[in-house]
């Protein structure tokens, strides 16, 4: 019996010091994964020349850029500054702030706007995802505004958090003034960084389905007023080359004809950005070089898939006290064909592990080597939530191993 109560009594002493712990490894907070060997890339001389002012290629997975020139020059974007209004807009239908069947109401600020259009009149009424396919088939800049009013309030706000993200992407060579790419001073931004912004535009699935639609028919107008309006890509490359997603097309003067491209073949999705090229034609035929070049010399390796296991723990101190560790994002490694290649991966999770701990908080990391050295890492995470313990629990949980 005396035996019992002072292993009560140590079992007590212990869960005080379990809620008391603190991790000691620190999970990074990522919001993109970039390879370590993109600065030595991004200042080689490129194997051949792109015919544009800036350009670049990289890997959807891996962030791995794959060709550059110029890619860090600072250059107006035009419309393909729309991958941030895009992108902003997806992250805010995933957290529940828009809803794809909200209806906007259209501002006369919005329907302002010229250059590329859906021609929106003001009090003019649209559901979200309509106005997103207008930003992404025809480039409209008034139903950029619209739906940067909607979801912050005034295009001001909007534009706060486009240049917020921006950093939070570490895009250091892009500084946004408005939604739309019209020309303004002190608008510009990098092939790098719109790579980067069009990498994570597409780890929403939802905005592949509006990035390759090529064509729809909506209603606009005034109650009572309204007409069959349509919407037509404005990127070519859907038509002309197999596995492209779209994303988008850019011109102003300034800024010439500007391009981010995505394609996908075999489980590998390259990003090609061309900045100021002299034609339609050219930024096209460009980024074609660029996506048959990465195609035909690279290849990607799945290691694991997004939602895979890769441990289970058992935490005495929770409830309950098994949960998995899964990976949040795929696991994948970009290598070059023909090229032999040993990939080896390890896992690393805290070893004293603070509960509560909710589903999908970050758990650890994925260290992936090749040929034994570290080419990158990714993010494991929690499958399910677990509650602190009961002292009661941990008693019971206690007594039974005793006995």
């Amino acid at each position: 019996m005396k035996k019992r109560i002072i292993c009560g009594l140590a079992v007590i002493a212990l869960a005080f010091c379990g809620f008391m712990g603190v991790n000691q490894w620190q999970p990074k907070e990522r919001s993109i994964t970039i390879v370590n060997d993109n600065a030595a890339a991004l200042e080689e001389k490129p194997e051949f020349q792109v015919a544009a002012k800036s350009a670049v290629l990289m890997d959807a997975d891996t962030g791995k850029v794959l060709f550059a020139q110029e890619a860090k020059t600072e250059l107006p974007p035009a419309s393909v500054t729309k991958v941030m209004t895009m992108l902003l807009l997806m992250e805010a239908e995933e957290d529940g702030r828009v809803k794809m069947d909200d209806m906007v109401t259209v501002s006369e600020n919005a329907a302002s706007m010229g250059g590329s259009q859906m021609y929106l009149e003001p009090g003019e009424k649209h559901t979200a995802k309509e106005l997103l396919m207008g930003i992404a088939m025809v480039s409209a800049n008034d139903a950029c505004v619209a739906m940067a009013e909607h979801l912050c309030g005034s295009v001001e706000m909007f534009v706060e958090r486009m240049n917020s993200r921006a950093q939070e992407l570490g895009m250091k060579n892009t500084n946004f003034v408005n939604t739309n790419g019209l020309p303004a001073e002190n608008h510009y931004s990098s092939a790098y960084d719109i790579a980067v912004m069009t990498r994570e535009l597409l780890r929403h699935e939802a905005s592949r389905e509006l990035l390759t639609k090529e064509q729809a028919v909506i209603k606009v107008g005034l109650p009572g007023k309204e007409k069959d309006f349509e919407l037509i890509n404005t990127n070519k490359m859907l038509k002309q080359y197999s596995g492209a997603i779209g994303v988008k097309t850019g011109f102003t003067q300034d800024a010439m004809y500007c391009l981010s491209a995505a394609a996908e073949r075999e489980g590998t999705c390259l990003i090609a950005v061309v900045l100021g090229s002299e034609s339609s034609a050219v930024r096209f035929g460009e980024a074609k070089k660029l996506l048959d070049y990465g195609f035909s010399n690279y290849e990607t390796i799945t290691i694991a898939e997004k939602g895979e296991t890769v441990k289970k723990l058992t935490l005495e101190k929770s409830t309950p006290q098994k949960i998995r560790i899964e990976t949040g994002e795929n696991v994948c490694m970009l290598v070059k064909k023909g090229s032999d290649h040993e990939i080896t991966s390890r896992i690393e999770i805290s070893e004293k592990i603070k509960v509560p701990v909710r589903k999908g908080e970050e758990a650890g990391r994925m260290v992936v080597y090749s040929a034994g050295v570290q080419a990158d890492t990714f993010k494991l995470v929690y499958a399910e939530s677990a509650e602190k313990a009961s002292f009661k629990e941990i008693y019971v949980r206690m007594m039974k191993k005793i006995g």
